[in-house]
């Protein structure tokens, strides 16, 4: 049976090249949304959004770096010129280096990861977010448990999580009365490049996890698609986390975590 949920709805995923970003575009467009895929690489957002199109999707690529905001603007411009509106916003774009303790790592590094971890995802929302509303629609920001507790090596990171779920407040605050909905997600630890840079420093225990404890990233990315339906009209503004076992429940996600 073909799932149309979210059949005529348009969304924005910022950092949709590969990985997780990747499964929540293709995700979404499974439940029939057409999709603007925005990423650094235009290769690889073209090759997904062909991917999709071939299968039935609607879709196209974009050349968007979050951290410049003239680009995000265009990017939000070139999507309402192809498909007149957007539903939703997906920020995912993220970098997790410099990893090592605070005055091992460059400020020059640090202060890009801030630009594109937070600077950037409130660039999107800018631009977005009075589309998004027109349609009372959803924006998703890609969260993590990091921002919510330090982690050794990850002093940057943390902070632009830790920003990151106060921005998802702020916006619900002064947004949600108007027919908002916006979601910070923390999709657990997932099988991507990003993991594989951290297991390789050694840093903190987030390293040391075995690799049976990732998870695909079809399972989060199916979670965040769910959140952007009517079904899940009932959720509240807010974080949530893959660990929440209603919330896999109503999405249709099984996760099996190791024990």
């Amino acid at each position: 049976m073909t799932d149309t949920s979210l059949a005529g709805k348009v969304t924005l995923v910022i950092g949709a090249s590969v990985g997780l970003g990747a499964a929540i575009a293709e995700a979404l467009a499974a439940r029939g949304a057409a999709v603007a895929l925005a990423a650094r690489r235009r290769d690889a957002v073209d090759a997904l959004a062909a991917k999709i199109n071939a299968g039935g999707g609607q879709a196209i690529g974009l050349t968007c770096d979050v951290s410049d905001r003239a680009a995000v603007q265009a990017a939000v411009a070139a999507i309402l010129a192809r498909f007149g509106r957007i539903d939703h916003l997906i920020n995912n774009a993220g970098v997790i280096e410099p990893i090592g303790r605070f005055l091992d790592t460059d400020p020059a590094e640090w202060a890009r990861l801030i630009d594109i971890n937070l600077t950037g995802a409130m660039y999107a929302c800018h631009a977005a977010l009075p589309h998004v509303l027109a349609q009372k629609g959803v924006i998703v920001n890609i969260s993590s448990g990091a921002g919510h507790r330090p982690l050794e090596g990850w002093s940057a990171y943390c902070t632009s999580k830790a920003g990151l779920v106060m921005l998802t407040r702020a916006l619900a605050l002064e947004y949600g009365e108007q027919g908002l909905r916006i979601y910070g997600f923390a999709p657990g630890t997932v099988l991507t490049d990003m993991q594989r840079k951290i297991r390789a420093t050694g840093i903190n225990p987030v390293s040391q996890l075995p690799i049976e404890a990732l998870q695909p990233a079809e399972k989060p990315a199916g979670i965040v698609a769910w959140l952007c339906t009517d079904d899940a009209a009932d959720i509240p503004s807010g974080e949530n986390d893959i660990r929440n076992e209603e919330l896999r429940r109503r999405a249709g996600v099984e996760v099996i975590f190791p024990t």
